[in-house]
């Protein structure tokens, strides 16, 4: 038996639920966790390194590498199969901003 996950920190869940394409016939549905959504924000658009997100999430640098790998694997599929991208699930904890400090508040969520 594999060993449980250890929970990912997000700041936020994303203020999107998905993507639809447009122009062509849905083939499919591909989901994309809220941990991988957040890999993707932090390093592709807010300009964090792969450190610097491990950090930020409480993980390893190389969990952080597997992670932003799979999502891009999973948008490069949606855009080029012409599939639905849904933002869901994961495991996680949701980071509060109070006070210019992160809370956290404890919560699994999964698929």
């Amino acid at each position: 038996m594999p060993r449980p996950k250890r929970p990912r920190c997000i700041s936020a869940r994303p203020r999107i639920r998905g993507f639809q394409p447009r122009g062509a016939e849905e083939t499919g549905e591909i989901i994309l966790s809220l941990e991988e959504f957040e890999v993707i924000r932090l390093i592709d658009h807010e300009g964090f390194d792969q450190a610097g997100v491990a950090e930020v999430m409480e993980v390893s640098r190389q969990t952080v590498g597997r992670i932003l790998k799979s999502a891009r694997f999973k948008i490069a599929e949606s855009l080029v199969q012409a599939k639905r991208l849904t933002v869901q699930g994961g495991c996680y904890e949701m980071r509060e901003q109070v006070g210019g400090r992160g809370r956290r508040r404890r919560g699994r969520r999964k698929l």
